[in-house]
């Protein structure tokens, strides 16, 4: 299955959903999927399309909650670091590195 036609079938499910969402939750099934055949069943499908929005909603929580943190840190004025502020910083990176897995399924860096 492309992305195209996996496209389409959710469209065909959800036509109410937005042409970016189409396509991210497109692309986050495929790179979660070995065997692309499964998702013709729709039960596979529906299957892999709530792993994909469970994984998704879960890293935007992480990353909402480390910007609102890095935020923080900025407004604080001049900085010098602080044990704490290092574990902000790192744990930036690493919601980070975890949205570039996420949407590439190759390991990052962090």
């Amino acid at each position: 299955m492309t992305c195209h036609e996996l496209a389409q079938r959710i469209n065909a499910i959800h036509p109410e959903l937005p042409p970016a969402e189409v396509a991210r939750l497109s692309l986050l099934i495929l790179t979660q999927t070995t065997d692309t055949r499964e998702l013709a069943e729709e039960a596979s499908l529906m299957r892999a399309w709530k792993n994909a929005s469970f994984r998704l909603e879960a890293a935007a929580d992480q990353h909402a909650a480390v910007a609102d943190e890095l935020e923080q840190l900025c407004n604080s004025g001049p900085i010098s670091f602080t044990p704490d502020q290092l574990w902000i910083l790192l744990r930036a990176v690493k919601v980070q590195s975890q949205l570039l897995d996420l949407y590439t399924d190759q390991p990052a860096l962090a």
